[in-house]
This record gives C-alpha cells, structure tokens and sequence, in this order.
C-alpha cells in the first residue's frame, strides 16, 4: 500500500503538493530550486509531448522537484521502459517518492548519470534515449553547466533527446542566452517550442537532439 499522504504535511489527499512547500525550499537553496512555485500541467505537457515515447525505452528525469513532470512522464512511458528520477534536493526527493512509489527516484546529482544508470542495470552507456530536466540550468556557475551535460551526453543514445525548459524573462538575461548558446553548440539540433503562457512564469521548451 502506498505511503499515506496524511503524515506529510506537504501534500493533501489529492496527492498535490502545497505551494509553501515549494517556496520554503526555493528560499532555503535558491541556487537549486529555480522557482517559486511547481510547473504547470500546461508545461508538463509541452515537455512531454517532445519525446518519441515509442521509442523511449530507457529515460531519465533530472531535477523533478516535487513531480509537476514525473506523473506526465509515468503516464507516456510504453510497457517494458525504465524511468529514474534524480533529485539532489532530499527533501524533493522524499516528497517524490511518497507521490510517486512505484517510481526510482535516485537522491543524488545529475553529474553521477552514468554511474546511476549503472547501478540501476540499465544497459552499458550511452543507453538513455530521453532526458527531460527540469533544473534551472542558466543559474548554475558554467563549470557546473559543463561538468551536468557533459554526463549526460555520455548517456544519451545517438538520436536521443534532452528536453529542458526556460522562463521567457530568463530568455533574455546573459545567463540565459549563454545557455541557449551552449545548447546549440552541443547537439546537432535544437528547438523551441512556442511560449507556454499558462505557466508562471510562461516559459519555453526546448528540444535537443543528438546525431542518429
């Protein structure tokens, strides 16, 4: 039986996590939790939807908070796929857990990708065809940008993608355009989809594709 939601006072009956939780953690690592509140389905949607789930049979989630993208993930992956959430933050990943339990949820950081893979048995890398993440990468110092993706790209499968999205103000500050520069020069495609609006803040998506 799952964990009762009744002894987390983060989360009501329904499964949904309170806003304050949210914002206490934002201003307890603001450097970490990139908003002040969870993503919206509208945004979970956008992500999702830029994944081949037919063809996704080995996917990781990089920095799911408190799960505004892991239940539309559990809903497209197809018989059979494998699904790890990883989440620095303990206090997130205790929360995923109790709302996700069928779910890996891996406490640990996205730089140890390819040694998580490992220990779960997926298949030797690069074996991982999606990544969605929802960390705030154009707030994290670039050594840190560099050392995250370039784990990932050890694991990502030719032709795989990562998906990750940025708030339109951030879109416009250096560090964002850094970021997008850094994308684009790492993957051989990149996308972006329209502006998502019912979403606070509206934010886009983009979608990165590796050589198959």
């Amino acid at each position: 039986m799952p964990p009762s939601t009744a002894t987390n006072p983060n989360i009501d009956a329904t499964g949904r996590v309170h806003r304050r939780s949210f914002l206490a953690q934002y201003l307890r690592r603001p450097g970490s939790v990139g908003a002040i509140a969870p993503s919206s389905r509208h945004l979970a949607r956008t992500m999702v939807d830029q994944v081949d789930w037919s063809r996704a049979r080995h996917v990781l989630e990089y920095g799911p908070g408190t799960g505004a993208f892991t239940g539309a993930i559990l809903d497209k992956l197809q018989p059979g796929a494998r699904f790890a959430a990883i989440e620095l933050n303990p206090d997130f990943a205790r929360i995923l857990q109790r709302r996700f339990p069928g779910a890996t949820v891996v406490n640990d950081s996205a730089a140890n990708a390819r040694a998580i893979c490992d220990r779960l048995g997926f298949p030797p890398a690069p074996a991982v065809d999606a990544v969605l993440s929802g960390l705030p990468w154009a707030g994290f110092p670039e050594p840190l940008q560099d050392e995250l993706l370039g784990a990932m790209l050890k694991v990502l499968k030719p032709g795989a993608v990562f998906v990750t999205f940025a708030y339109q103000f951030g879109t416009y500050l250096p560090a964002g355009r850094r970021f997008a520069t850094k994308i684009r020069g790492l993957f051989t495609t990149v996308d972006r989809s329209p502006l998502v609006l019912r979403n606070l803040p509206p934010a886009y998506v983009y979608r990165c594709s590796t050589a198959g």
